[in-house]
């Protein structure tokens, strides 16, 4: 593997190559618009497991721990999926492609969903009678920059430190 500008060593022996990011967009980007990519990444897996859990609960009438539980197990697996799913399409084995990701992605997760959950928590969504009501989708809604603004500073973090894959 090269260690010119061409290709950067990542965490797990991945590399991240420049033209591979030129491909996307992200050529000669500066730190500050990879993390807001990186993060949008991470809310989208995070939005659609979050989403599934808190409608789960919510339509079971479980309580709101129980529900919060469901939603950040469902953020973590849909989180991990879109991580992993691009580096299995690039050729790496599910095993490999979870040794590139894991680290940068759990702590991306966590304080993603930490932030998704207190808000919604807070805004009664978690509590809302059924997914008809405005407080089920305000608590969603609210949860959602919530979750982007919390991420924001620890996904830049992760970049700066390659503990995190910069294009997927």
């Amino acid at each position: 593997m090269s260690h010119d500008i061409h290709h950067i060593p990542l965490h797990g022996g991945a590399s991240f190559s420049m033209a591979h990011a030129h491909h996307h967009g992200a050529s000669r980007s500066s730190p500050t618009h990879l993390a807001t990519h990186a993060t949008v990444h991470c809310l989208s897996g995070c939005a659609i497991g979050e989403f599934v859990g808190l409608a789960i609960g919510v339509s079971l009438g479980l309580n709101p721990w129980t529900t919060m539980m469901l939603a950040t197990v469902l953020g973590f697996v849909s989180g991990y999926t879109l991580g992993l799913w691009p580096l299995v399409r690039q050729g790496f084995g599910w095993v490999r492609a979870f040794r590139t990701i894991w680290i940068g992605e759990t702590v991306s997760i966590a304080v993603m969903e930490l932030a998704m959950n207190l808000t919604d928590y807070h805004l009664g969504g978690v509590q809302a009678a059924s997914m008809l009501s405005f407080r089920f989708w305000l608590g969603y809604v609210a949860a959602l920059p919530a979750g982007f603004i919390a991420a924001w500073p620890v996904n830049y973090w992760l970049l700066g430190r390659n503990l995190k894959q910069r294009c997927h």
